[in-house]
């Protein structure tokens, strides 16, 4: 038996229609009823005729990582735990949540895995919560280290990491992976799929900053390989391609035929229109959808070395293009409030 936190957002639907390919009965995690469609969606895009008999292999239990009383039962007869929840917000506003959600949600899940003797448990954490290399690539190695930069994602993660560790040293079996940015089909108002709205709503402008993009099944195949082999006590950066945010933004534009941008932007003028913005969202109590995060990670430049993943899954990272054509072809519209 098989658990999964977190089973209706990107990666962990994702990760659903691939265990249920096999015959081990699964169980997902969810918070709110509407949020399963989506995932009855993704199943049938990917096999139209297989959906409901793919279907009917999970069992669907309505509970909350955050909440200590919902997850006895989900934890009974498993012997292994993906765990996808989290919360991803750069709004400082939201740090008492993703603390929450993130780190006492972990300390939650690895607890209950000490408790149910669960034979392995996934982690699934974030390059925010990897130290970086500023002369050259980053790898596993580099130890994550608090800075007035660090955004409170950032920190909830890392500190998220720290709850499996401690439950390495009790005796739990775990590896983590360290995704960076995930796309894939699913709905273009959630999480990292955003840019792909922004793009359909066409971009005039981009800044100076780098990340990587990885195809969303590249992360659920590491994952499972990860899973089913007898590493255990490691991390792993899963991070595919390495790429600028104009060329990215231009590729995407492009993709959904839309205008590509073409006004680059200094930090200081993105910093003026944030703390404006900030400003009203306040006095009409919305949020916002630029925060000095999301500015400074717009201008961070990071790039990542694969090799350890790639050495010892054998994983051939999918091509960015053909990544961004899957998620626009499988893009997915869910009723999810």
């Amino acid at each position: 038996m098989i658990l999964v936190t977190g089973g209706t957002g990107l990666l962990g639907s994702h990760l659903l229609y691939s265990l249920s390919e096999t015959n081990q009965k699964v169980k997902a995690i969810f918070r709110y009823e509407n949020s399963k469609q989506i995932v009855m969606d993704l199943f049938h895009y990917y096999n139209p005729n297989d959906a409901e008999k793919r279907w009917e292999r999970i069992d669907w239990y309505k509970a909350d990582i955050r909440e200590i009383e919902s997850l006895h039962d989900c934890f009974i007869g498993v012997k292994q735990v993906y765990h996808c929840a989290g919360l991803v917000s750069f709004d400082r506003k939201d740090f008492k949540r993703c603390i929450k959600t993130n780190k006492e949600g972990t300390q939650n899940v690895v607890n209950f895995c000490l408790k149910y003797g669960i034979e392995k448990l996934c982690h699934v954490s974030s390059t925010a919560a990897v130290g970086e290399n500023q002369n050259g690539l980053t790898n596993e190695t580099h130890l994550w280290r608090n800075d007035r930069l660090r955004s409170s994602y950032s920190v909830s993660k890392h500190m998220a990491e720290m709850e499996v560790w401690r439950g390495v040293e009790e005796g739990l079996n775990s590896v983590i992976v360290n995704p960076c940015v995930i796309f894939g089909p699913g709905d273009w108002r959630e999480s990292s799929l955003t840019i792909f709205k922004s793009a359909e709503n066409g971009m005039r402008f981009y800044t100076s900053g780098s990340n990587a993009v990885v195809d969303v099944r590249d992360v659920v195949y590491a994952m499972t390989f990860l899973m089913n082999s007898e590493i255990h006590s490691e991390r792993f950066l899963i991070t595919g391609e390495n790429i600028s945010f104009r060329d990215l933004q231009t590729l995407i534009a492009r993709k959904v035929n839309k205008r590509v941008p073409t006004i680059f932007v200094k930090k200081w003028v993105s910093m003026l229109f944030c703390r404006f913005g900030l400003l009203i969202c306040r006095i009409f109590n919305i949020k916002p959808m630029l925060t000095p995060d999301t500015i400074n990670s717009a201008y961070k430049n990071v790039s990542y070395d694969t090799s350890k993943v790639k050495k010892l899954t054998g994983i051939q990272f999918t091509s960015l293009n053909d990544t961004i054509d899957n998620t626009i072809k499988g893009r997915l519209k869910s009723n999810r409030k």
